[in-house]
This record gives C-alpha cells, sequence and structure tokens, in this order.
C-alpha cells in the first residue's frame, strides 16, 4: 500500500485553499448584487484576503459584513459613495482608494478597523458596488489583493448580469409567440365554439373547459421550463378545438413512449409546431389531414416528431424562417428553434423535412436531462 501524498508545496496548498473559497463564493455572486447574495459571499471573501474586516456595498449602502469592527458598517456605505460618484473625470471611477484612520473615527479600544482598501466592483462599464477590505494598517499586498477579488467579483457579476439577459430575452421570445399564436386560434376556437352552443350544448360546454384550460396554460407566467407531459396535454386541448372546427378532415395519431412524459423542455416548444403543421400545412389542403405526432426514447435523448400530409412548404421559406424573419407568417418555428440552441446547444436545433406537395416534419431532439433545466427554480443555499 501507499501513501497518499501531500498536495505539493505550501504555495501549492494555499493556491488550492483559494480556489475552494472562490468556488464556495461564485454560486452568490452569480445570482447578482444583493444583501442576500452578499451576505452568503462575504464570508469566503474574507477568507481570501485574510483582512479582520470585509464590506461589500452597493453605489452606497452597505450590504454586507463579515469580521470584527461591525460598528463601522454605516461608514462603508459613506466611503463606497465617495469612491462611485468622485469629483472629476469619469476615468477616476475606476481607481482603488486607501482609507486613512481620519476617515474611520473609532472610539473602541483595540478596534482592528484602523485602515482600508476600497475597490470598485464594475460591471458593464457601470461601478455598482466596492470590496472594503479593512485591516490595521494598508500594505502593498493588501492593495493588490483587493483590487484582485474586486476583479473576480466583478466576473462573476458580469455573468449574472448575463444570465438575467438571457432569461430577459427568452421570455420576450416566449411573450412574442404568445402575441402571434394567440388572436389566430382565440378567434377560430371561439367560432367553433359558437358553432356548437344552440346545436349541441354540453358540447360547446366541453370545448369552452378546454378552451380555458389551454389557455390558462399558454399564458401561465411562471417557469421557462415544463415537461413534455404538460406540453402533450395542453397540444391534445389545441387539437380537440381544432377538430371541432375541420370535423373530419383533421385526423390526429399520437404515439408517445411513457418514459419520456418526465423529460424537461422549454415551455411552448413543442405546441408552435403543432400549431404551424394545422395552419399551413392542412388548413389549405383539399384533402383528409393527417397529423402524426410521435415520441421516442433514443437513449440519453428524447426525439419528438410532429408530421403532416399537408401541402408542404418550399425549403427556402422553412431556412428563412428559422433564421428568424419577421416577414413570414410561419408560427415559431425560428422561435422555437432559437430557444432550444440556447438550452441545450447548436446541436438541438430543429430539423425540418419538407417540400411542395410533400407534407412536412418537424423533428425535436433534447436531451433528457441538462445542467440547469428544471420546472422548479434552484433553492438558494446558506454557505
Amino acid at each position: 500500500m501507499r501513501r497518499r501524498g501531500h498536495l505539493g508545496s505550501e504555495a501549492d496548498r494555499a493556491t488550492f485553499r483559494a480556489l475552494h473559497q472562490a468556488s464556495l463564493a461564485s454560486p452568490a455572486l452569480r445570482e447578482g448584487l444583493t444583501a442576500d447574495s452578499a451576505d452568503r459571499a462575504i464570508r469566503h471573501l474574507r477568507t481570501l484576503l485574510g483582512t479582520p474586516a470585509l464590506a461589500l456595498t452597493g453605489t452606497a449602502t452597505t450590504l454586507a459584513w463579515d469580521g470584527t469592527g461591525s460598528h463601522h458598517r454605516a461608514q462603508a456605505g459613506a466611503l463606497a459613495a465617495m469612491l462611485v460618484a468622485p469629483a472629476g473625470s469619469d476615468h477616476t471611477r475606476d481607481w482603488t482608494r486607501t482609507v486613512e484612520p481620519a476617515q474611520l473615527p473609532c472610539t473602541t479600544g483595540g478596534c482592528p478597523v484602523r485602515a482600508g482598501v476600497i475597490s470598485p466592483l464594475v460591471v458593464d462599464g457601470r461601478v455598482v458596488g466596492t470590496v472594503q477590505a479593512f485591516a490595521p494598517t494598508t500594505t502593498a499586498g493588501l492593495i493588490r489583493a483587493t483590487e484582485e477579488v474586486a476583479q473576480w467579483v466583478s466576473g462573476q457579476l458580469e455573468l449574472a448580469e448575463l444570465d438575467a439577459s438571457r432569461n430577459r430575452a427568452i421570455e420576450a421570445e416566449v411573450q412574442a409567440l404568445r402575441a402571434q399564436i394567440s388572436p389566430h386560434f382565440i378567434y377560430n376556437s371561439l367560432g367553433a365554439i359558437a358553432s356548437f352552443v344552440r346545436t349541441d350544448p354540453d358540447r360547446a360546454r366541453e370545448l369552452l373547459l378546454e378552451f380555458a384550460d389551454f389557455t390558462r396554460y399558454s399564458f401561465r407566467r411562471h417557469g421557462e421550463f415544463t415537461t413534455l407531459a404538460d406540453e402533450l396535454r395542453s397540444i391534445e386541448r389545441y387539437l380537440l378545438l381544432e377538430q371541432a372546427r375541420f370535423g373530419d378532415r383533421l385526423q390526429v395519431t399520437l404515439n408517445i413512449a411513457p418514459e419520456v412524459l418526465p423529460v424537461v423542455v422549454p415551455f411552448l416548444c413543442i405546441q408552435p409546431l403543432v400549431e404551424n403543421a394545422v395552419r399551413h400545412g392542412l388548413e389549405s389542403s383539399s384533402t383528409v389531414g393527417h397529423l402524426r405526432i410521435v415520441a421516442h426514447d433514443r437513449g440519453h435523448e428524447c426525439v419528438v416528431e410532429v408530421e403532416d400530409n399537408g401541402v408542404g412548404e418550399d425549403p427556402e421559406k422553412v431556412r428563412r424562417a428559422l433564421a428568424g424573419d419577421a416577414a413570414l407568417d410561419s408560427v415559431g418555428l425560428g422561435n422555437v428553434d432559437s430557444r432550444l440552441r440556447a438550452t441545450f446547444g447548436d446541436d438541438y436545433g430543429l430539423v425540418v423535412e419538407t417540400a411542395p406537395g410533400a407534407g412536412t416534419k418537424v423533428i425535436v431532439r433534447v436531451p433528457k436531462f441538462a445542467p440547469g433545466v428544471s420546472t422548479t427554480p434552484p433553492r438558494k443555499t446558506t454557505p
């Protein structure tokens, strides 16, 4: 038996400890700069710097304090305001400043918070807060270390802003998709329901309930993701309403593998494809329309196919739709394709097989499991 060796030299071990503390602080900072995230990250940041006290601030208020001398907490906000809005030109906003004892009046005997270093947190060219390290005296090493930590924290906050921007973009795409689908579908559905009010009141009532459930799902405001089971349930309601309008002209076949029902997919990623098949593939056809929806289990992936025997489409027009050409009257192809790629990567875009007169098949591939893809938001953990 060989004994496990040490993790290198003392310098190596110090590096590993620093990386470990950074990894512990990172999840909180990736949520943005708030009082809660600052409070969860600050202890690890102070361990990185090894100072008696550390403060994280916004532009004028103290978000979190760790270490001794907490009676100086209110002073940290005032010091931040001095850094963020200095006199002179804007380029001074990137300066790291030292804090002299005169700027930290204190009547507590033996308090180690006598001097400090303030370094800005910069996101997209804007100062959003500061890191403030306090000690009995300032040294060149403390200044450099505080600057490095502030730059690393700024990087994490930049990533948080990118995540937030991505989420806002996805939400905007879903809102656009709702706006594109809703008027057309609502008009046709209410017309179909009205046609049964006198001739078949029971069916009209059932269709109205299905319409209510469908719109409740489509217009929900919570969650970027859903399960394939919920998406297919909404599609079934949609097709019931469309069959009420088309009658025997619309025939539907569903073949769904039970093991893929729990797979998590982007919200409204299959339904627009089904509506596109009905609206563009079958509505213009003079023959009986057949719509086939199949969901396969393919190892680590789920494959969903939406196929119709309708009029088909020009492949060049499909390419333009996938590229997001707003001039085309295509329900959500580009929208769904971009959201799938943003969620799972470019390998998971839509595949469309079509030609004039040959019908259309749209294939969706999604991984069964993907990091960060869940129907429930991640819980915040306390270090």
